[in-house]
């Protein structure tokens, strides 16, 4: 459950596979008091529910304004009573450039406990953490969460169906990669109605959780939130899938129809 939940999440991050350089709009698409709330599915059963927060920060790095950026995650139903999962995530990213200073988590996972701290240079191009010192192979490495609000203010105003990008991030003890290719439009059914979306396939690994034909495929709305609606994949038994239930202080409307 652990890992499906990370896949997952990870993907939400996968739209943020176009930051490689690409300019950032005018101003971010977010705002202070923005909370998003995910579900995710196994089948037909929620297994899990994720809370995405946009708070005001009273701490500076290097003198510089930033935003806290907060996500709790916990197992639900059947899946609680089996496999509790309590896990907190907190990350201070710049005001302006919206990259992440510094990155914390909290995990508890049945009788598993991990706290997680990263400190991240971007000039020097490293990531400090209590794991140890890892370079990174460019000036824009996030973690998940600072990655999923970076890239929602993206320019992709020029992006082709086809288009591939990467993303570096950094997870656990180890920079890694992520190509993510654009599918094109769709419009997605929902709890918050029908919504446009632009459609995204971030690239996964065939391993003992996914088929070997498995693809991964994300839905962003197609206005000016870029808020990650669905993603979904499928696995070895079934398929799982995670869905935006619920979303507050957005600033500006859904593309619904």
């Amino acid at each position: 459950m652990k890992k499906l939940f990370l896949i997952v999440t990870a993907a939400l991050c996968g739209f943020s596979a176009l930051a490689q350089e690409l300019p950032l709009k005018k101003e971010a698409v977010f705002q202070e008091g923005e909370v998003l709330k995910y579900k995710l599915r196994y089948g037909f059963i929620t297994a899990a529910e994720a809370t995405i927060k946009v708070a005001s920060s009273d701490l500076k790095f290097d003198n510089k304004p930033t935003y806290k950026l907060t996500v709790d995650a916990e197992t639900s139903g059947t899946f609680d009573i089996f496999y509790k999962v309590r896990d907190h995530y907190d990350t201070y990213i710049d005001k302006t450039d919206l990259l992440p200073y510094f990155y914390q988590e909290n995990i508890r996972e049945a009788s598993y406990r991990r706290q997680d701290k990263a400190r991240f240079n971007q000039d020097g191009k490293k990531v400090v953490s209590n794991r140890g010192t890892f370079t990174t192979p460019t000036t824009q490495t996030f973690d998940l969460v600072s990655a999923y609000y970076f890239a929602r203010s993206l320019d992709i105003s020029k992006i082709k169906v086809g288009d591939k990008f990467k993303l570096n991030y950094f997870l656990g003890d180890e920079i890694s990669a992520l190509e993510v290719e654009y599918i094109g439009k769709e419009t997605i059914k929902s709890k918050l109605g029908n919504i446009r979306c632009l459609k995204f396939s971030p690239s996964i690994k065939p391993g003992r959780i996914f088929k070997k034909d498995s693809r991964l495929y994300l839905w962003v709305t197609d206005d000016g939130n870029r808020v990650p609606v669905k993603a979904q994949v499928e696995i070895l038994v079934g398929a799982v899938t995670m869905e935006l239930k619920s979303a507050e202080g957005l600033k500006y409307a859904l593309a619904k129809e």
